[in-house]
């Protein structure tokens, strides 16, 4: 069915409903997504479901459990949906992560788009291969993350240390906008093009323009891009981004975001 026919069994959302899928402890993802969407754009939210005691296991079962969590939306009638999750796309094959999204999205009957693949459509639309990478995890999953992108072609000029103590990566829910931009004000940005903040769990939005300020380069998210990919994918219309105020991407979140 398509967005303009789903659109008259709503109240509202009359523009684009969409699903995102949150990782089960994430307590970012749908205030930023409520700061970053325009008037008009429903977003309704399931939970991933994963280990509580392993981090690696839960990351990868997000993906194996995916069915699961979109059954939760029972008839709901979405028009796209978003994987906010990037560490299950680092610690899977690239392969069995496509088996995976494209069986689920079959079932389901409407797109998913990845976190990750929503980062790099946006790197593309905005010719960027050179970037500072700002990532939150443990030192493992950086590790992992830095692999990622570099297979799939990026150029990472340098990144951060971990952010968190410990293995256990929910305690990324702990950090703070001071502590996103101090890790961004210690990053080696020469012959970057842009700061990558990855992790759908950091708090990102309140931080990016005063990092934007300090490096004088555009500064992307996790959750910034996928909103993004999410607008660009169904054809819906969103103001310009207000470069010199620090938005990228999307425009009219700034006042948005301060009021989350």
């Amino acid at each position: 069915m398509s967005a303009a026919a789903n659109a008259m069994d709503r109240e509202y959302s009359a523009t684009g409903l969409f699903g995102v899928a949150v990782p089960q402890a994430n307590p970012i993802v749908e205030p930023e997504f409520a700061a970053l969407m325009p008037a008009g754009v429903g977003v309704i939210a399931t939970r991933l479901q994963g280990s509580r005691t392993d981090s690696g296991n839960r990351l990868v079962q997000y993906l194996e459990n995916l069915d699961a969590s979109l059954d939760a939306y029972d008839t709901a009638r979405l028009d796209a949906l978003a994987y906010a999750c990037t560490g299950s796309s680092y610690l899977v094959s690239p392969e069995e992560e496509k088996q995976r999204i494209d069986a689920a999205q079959q079932r389901a009957g409407y797109p998913i788009i990845t976190a990750t693949s929503a980062i790099l459509q946006a790197l593309d639309h905005l010719r960027i291969s050179r970037v500072a990478l700002l990532a939150p995890y443990p030192q493992w999953i950086i590790d992992a993350s830095r692999l990622y992108w570099e297979r799939a072609g990026l150029i990472i000029v340098d990144e951060s240390s971990s952010m968190i103590d410990g293995a256990d990566t929910r305690h990324v829910y702990r950090i703070r906008t001071s502590s996103v931009i101090n890790a961004a004000s210690q990053l080696k940005t020469e012959g970057a093009q842009a700061i990558l903040i990855s992790g759908t769990g950091m708090p990102t939005l309140r931080a990016m323009p005063e990092i934007a300020r300090l490096t004088g380069l555009p500064v992307l998210s996790s959750n910034l891009c996928l909103a993004w990919a999410l607008l660009r994918h169904q054809g819906i219309s969103f103001p310009e981004p207000r470069q010199a105020s620090g938005e990228t991407l999307l425009g009219g979140w700034l006042e948005r975001a301060a009021r989350l």
